[in-house]
Formats: C-alpha cells, sequence, structure tokens
C-alpha cells in the first residue's frame, strides 16, 4: 500500500503485475491480482513443462481463464443469473485476451525523482475543491505540476543535471477548503438553500460561497490560520524527513489561494531586520506626532477608570486598536464606554492614513504599511489625497510563517483587483514584503479572473506586461504571424499614403505654359521634399513601436526587487479564434503549462546561480 505523507488521501495499492487481461472499456491491458497471478504463473509453467494445454482456471471474482497454448489464452467475464444454483460459471461473453508479462504493454512505470531537492515550494488552491476543467483535487493538479518540472528540468537543464549541479524542485500542495467547510458552515447553509436548481446551488454553495467567505471576518481568520498553519506544519515534516536540505522555500497560489498568500505575506514581521525596518511597517498605522499615552487619551475621553482594567489586561494603544467590540464587552466595560473607544481609535486610525498607506486584509484588517508618504516621491507635498485608505472593519489576526519565502509567485490572481475594490488606489514604488524578495503576476490573457499589478505602482505609464518566452524557445507561430501582418499593414498604409499625397500634388499643379520652366524647378525640390516627408511619415507611424523596442526598463518599484511582476502567457493558435469559449479554461490552465513551470524553475534556480543551457527569445 501507498500512504500519502504531506496531504490527507486514501491509502492506494501498489501492486507487482505479471498477468494481464484487456479491459472492456479502454482496451487497455489490466492487471490480475498478485496472489491469482502466482496461481496463472504455476499453471502456465506446469503446462510448458509437460506440454499439456487447454487449462482452465477460475479466479476468485468467478472468471474463466483458458490457456490453449502460449499465444492464445482467453479470459471469459461471468454472466449474471448463470450459477443461481451453484452451478459453474459457463464460458459466455466475449472473450478477453490474457497476457503474460509486460512486453508490447504501453504501460507509464514511473522511473523515480532524484533524491536531491534544491528547493521547496507550497502550492495554494483557490476557490472550491476542483482545480481544473476534470475536477481534480489540488494534490492531482500539483502531481501534474511536478511532472511538467521533472520534465523541463531535463530538456532545459541538462548541463546543470549532468554536471550533478542540481536535483529537483518539490511542489507540495495546502488545502484550506476541506477544513474551511468542515466547520459546520455547510450544515447551515443546506438548511437555507433552495431546493430548486439543486446541482447550481450547490456549486454555488461549495465554490462561489468561497470569495465571501473570505470577506467574512470569523471566517477569513479560519482561511489565514489554516494555510499558515498548514505550510508551517508541512515545512517541519518536510525538514524532518529531509534533515540534510539546504534549499530555499518559495509559495505560489492559484486564484483566490494568491490573494490569501498576499495578505500572509503583507502582514508578516521581519524579526532578523534592524529597528528601523520595523519602524516602516508597524502592524498599526501612528502618526508621527501621535505622543499621547493610553491614560492620556482615556482622560481625554473622560474614561480614566477604565485604565486600570487595561492595565490589568496589558493592554497598550496597539493592542486597543485591534480590539473588537466583544473583546471590550469581555473585559467589562459597559456599552457606552465601548462605543466611545472604538469610535475614537477608529477616527484617529483613518485620520492617519493621509500619513502613511495602509493595506486592508480580506476582512478589512490592517495590514503592514505599505508606504510612508514621505517615501513615496521624493521632493513631494505630504498630502496625496490618493494615499487615504481606511476601511475599518474587523482586524484579523496573522499567523506568523517559520520561514522567509524566497519568491511569491501567483497563477490567475485577482490581487490588483482585490487591492483597488479595498480602496487601494497606488502601491509605494517603495515598498517591498517584508520577508519575502520576489513576486511574479502570471497570468493566462484571456484568464477572466487575472489582473495586472504594475499599473498600481506606476499608474501614469501604459506599457504592456512581459511575454513568457514559449518553453520552446520562440514565440508562437500565430502570433508572429499577427506581427508580420501589422507591419505589413503600417509599410501598405504609409506607402499608399505617400502615393496618394503625390497623386494630389500633381492634380493641384498649375497648368499655364507661362509656368512650365518655373514647374521643373518646383518638382526637383518637391521630390526630395516628399521623399523626406514620406520617411517621417514612417518615423512617427512606427515611432512608438521603435520606443518600445529601445526604451529604458520601467521602473515598476521593489515588489519584485526592482524586476517586473506582470508576466503574460501565449495563448495557443485555437483559442485566439474565440477568447469568450476558452476564458474559463484559460483560468485553469496553469497547472499542465510548460510556459509557466519553466518561468517558475528558471526564476528559482537563477537565486543559485543557475541558468537554461540556452536563454529563450
Amino acid at each position: 500500500m501507498r500512504y500519502a505523507v504531506y496531504w490527507d488521501e486514501l491509502a492506494s495499492e501498489v501492486r507487482r503485475c505479471t498477468w494481464f487481461y484487456k479491459g472492456d472499456k479502454d482496451n487497455k491491458y489490466v492487471p490480475y491480482s498478485e496472489s491469482f497471478s502466482q496461481v496463472l504463473e504455476e499453471t502456465y509453467m506446469l503446462a510448458v513443462t509437460l506440454d499439456e494445454w487447454k487449462k482452465k482456471l477460475e479466479s476468485p471474482n468467478r472468471e474463466i481463464i483458458i490457456l490453449h497454448n502460449p499465444k492464445l489464452m482467453v479470459h471469459y467475464q461471468p454472466v449474471a443469473g448463470s450459477d443461481e444454483w451453484g452451478s459453474t460459471p459457463t464460458e459466455q461473453g466475449r472473450p478477453r485476451t490474457v497476457k503474460r508479462g509486460v512486453e508490447n504493454i504501453s504501460v507509464d512505470i514511473h522511473c523515480g525523482e532524484p533524491l536531491q531537492i534544491d528547493h521547496l515550494v507550497f502550492v495554494v488552491h483557490g476557490i472550491g475543491p476542483a482545480c481544473d476543467l476534470r475536477f481534480r483535487s489540488i494534490v492531482q493538479c500539483v502531481n501534474d505540476f511536478r511532472s511538467v518540472s521533472l520534465n523541463l528540468l531535463q530538456t532545459h537543464f541538462k548541463k546543470a543535471q549532468e554536471n550533478q549541479q542540481i536535483g529537483r524542485v518539490e511542489f507540495l500542495p495546502v488545502n484550506w477548503h476541506s477544513p474551511l467547510h468542515s466547520t459546520g458552515v455547510d450544515v447551515d447553509l443546506q438548511r437555507i438553500t433552495l431546493p430548486s436548481i439543486n446541482r447550481l446551488r450547490h456549486f454555488t454553495n461549495d465554490t462561489i460561497l468561497d470569495v465571501f467567505f473570505y470577506n467574512s471576518p470569523t471566517y477569513c481568520q479560519t482561511i489565514v490560520d489554516t494555510v499558515a498553519s498548514e505550510m508551517n506544519r508541512i515545512y517541519k515534516l518536510f525538514l524532518q524527513r529531509n534533515p540534510y536540505f539546504k534549499g530555499g522555500v518559495s509559495i505560489a497560489g492559484h486564484s483566490l489561494g494568491s490573494l490569501i498568500l498576499f495578505d500572509i505575506l503583507t502582514n508578516q514581521k521581519d524579526s532578523l531586520g534592524d529597528t528601523d525596518s520595523k519602524k516602516d511597517s508597524p502592524d498599526i498605522v501612528m502618526d508621527h506626532g501621535d505622543t499621547l499615552t493610553l491614560e492620556e487619551d482615556l482622560k481625554k475621553l473622560q474614561l480614566s477608570e477604565f485604565f486600570s482594567i487595561f492595565e490589568k489586561e496589558k493592554v497598550d494603544k496597539e493592542a486597543l486598536a485591534l480590539c473588537t467590540d466583544r473583546d471590550l464587552q469581555e473585559m467589562g466595560i459597559p456599552l457606552g464606554p465601548r462605543k466611545k473607544i472604538l469610535n475614537y481609535f477608529r477616527t484617529r486610525k483613518n485620520s492617519m492614513g493621509i500619513n502613511r498607506l495602509t493595506l486592508q486584509s480580506a476582512s478589512g484588517a490592517n495590514m503592514s504599511n505599505l508606504s510612508k508618504e514621505s517615501e513615496f516621491c521624493s521632493g513631494t507635498a505630504g498630502n496625496d489625497q490618493h494615499l487615504d485608505v481606511g476601511i475599518g472593519q474587523v482586524s484579523v489576526k496573522y499567523p506568523r510563517l517559520i520561514y522567509k519565502p524566497e519568491i511569491f509567485f501567483a497563477f490567475g490572481s485577482p490581487i490588483g483587483m482585490f487591492l483597488t475594490v479595498r480602496g487601494l488606489k497606488r502601491i509605494d514604488p517603495n515598498y517591498k514584503f517584508p520577508t519575502c524578495k520576489g513576486f511574479f503576476n502570471i497570468y493566462h490573457p484571456f484568464d477572466p479572473v487575472a489582473y495586472r499589478i504594475e499599473p498600481m505602482v506606476v499608474p501614469g505609464v501604459e506599457f504592456e506586461p512581459m511575454l513568457i518566452p514559449h518553453h520552446k524557445g520562440r514565440k508562437r507561430m500565430h502570433l508572429e504571424l499577427r506581427e508580420g501582418l501589422t507591419r505589413m499593414s503600417m509599410d501598405l498604409k504609409n506607402n499608399l499614403l505617400g502615393s496618394l499625397r503625390m497623386a494630389w500634388k500633381s492634380f493641384t499643379r498649375t497648368p499655364y505654359p507661362a509656368l512650365q520652366a518655373s514647374e521643373t524647378a518646383e518638382e526637383t525640390e518637391a521630390e526630395p521634399e516628399s521623399g523626406s516627408e514620406k520617411p517621417s511619415d514612417v518615423s512617427t507611424e512606427e515611432s512608438p513601436a521603435a520606443g518600445k523596442e529601445d526604451a529604458p526598463p520601467i521602473n515598476v518599484g521593489m515588489l519584485n526587487g526592482g524586476q517586473r511582476i506582470d508576466y503574460v502567457l501565449q495563448e495557443k493558435p485555437i483559442e485566439s479564434f474565440n477568447e469568450y469559449l476558452f476564458a474559463l479554461q484559460s483560468h485553469l490552465c496553469y497547472w499542465e503549462s510548460e510556459d509557466t513551470v519553466l518561468l517558475v524553475l528558471k526564476e528559482i534556480y537563477q537565486t543559485q546561480g543557475i541558468f537554461l543551457d540556452q536563454p529563450l527569445q
């Protein structure tokens, strides 16, 4: 039996296969059980030794196997009702071929994985229990991702493998959907769900509602706790099973999973950083001029008598800003003072939003500072209104990861949309995750859930995302054809405009004989003029394209260490015919996308100084 170590999965049988028969559905060879295979082998060897054939055997499932000769062995399925009175099943139904050994059988026997693990990647799923159009779980999809990565290592990192510089990257799934729906919320939902269109309502409750659960303070806490604790648990277990592991850790999230990881990463604390870095990203937004103590604040509200309660509970100003109405009620503070305190700290927090930019969590919780206004842009005034963000709902306490991720990969991610909906208009170019150096936003061009990040960092500039190279080292043929046709049409348009201009000039000339001499002189001047005009028109038409190629690198901030953040896949030729038809598939395509996996491997191994055999164009 084979048992899963890092995730929950039913144990599966591992069978030594020596005897097979052809199945009735897919025409594939099906192995017999080990015990019955042994019986068949003994009977076969006896028949070969004594040269006595036409041997008949009955399997434990009452199937009949007849060995006519070494090249003709057949299998008969039992017919229902044939042995009602205890009689032996007869040879009825279509005979199926029986085969000894695995020769000429196309079996996909896994050759195993390299023992050396260079890097560990946790993969968090999006909404619902199914992760692709085949309704497979996150475990099966990550298995595909891992298999694709092993194939690409053999083809694109061949030199490094031959020199034994690399082993493999381990991808492990993180499941939060099952723990969330095991809280009893499904029973509550079922009680209020209407009986009509049952399957659609079940799909909504099981899948779509995960987005609303994440926007609920109660269930958002459950989700972030599950994701962080599960990653920490698996990391500890992985180190126990791989004590010599010296590699780094990265994290990847698909769809809503990427937003969960983004919120968790934004709320991490860099304990190894210096005090200045701590000042730059406190949990609670406080103004530099806010020097009042908690006792003075309460005195200002005429609620000094409650200071002893806070002192007893070891609650300071930062802790009080995180308290909810229920927390204050449990401390024994009456309703009136509770409302005064909560309103005071909420309004103070919102007023500080102009001085510091605050991201809000899915439940509206305060997240770590993205920027201080003084750091936003050198030499600018300190009251830009686009920095004012405040939602002020019930806060979520974000767990701490026990490791520092090196890179965060987001697949088909709605992070940009959620940040905008939460009220964030711009991300400070100087902002970076407290504990993670890299961030790649990878998406398919037709993915309806994906949004860009870079325009939030550089809102005043329009520029294209980075095009992910095809894993075979070229641009897809239909994209090259489209670009070629675009260039050709531009050239035709420019040539046509030039020809029309020349024709118009010839039509509008004055046809007087007295001016013939001067016309010839004008023609000689007009021709170089028109010649000079024509290239200038071409250059003005083509200048944006040329500018795109020759333009200096765009500064997209420090969220990915100064590198580009948005990376777009190349659509397949069939997908370009109708983008609406392939929209859903585009959101679920990342698990088997060689281009996506190769970008992940390339970025991970670059941190170790290992590069592709041949750089992709």
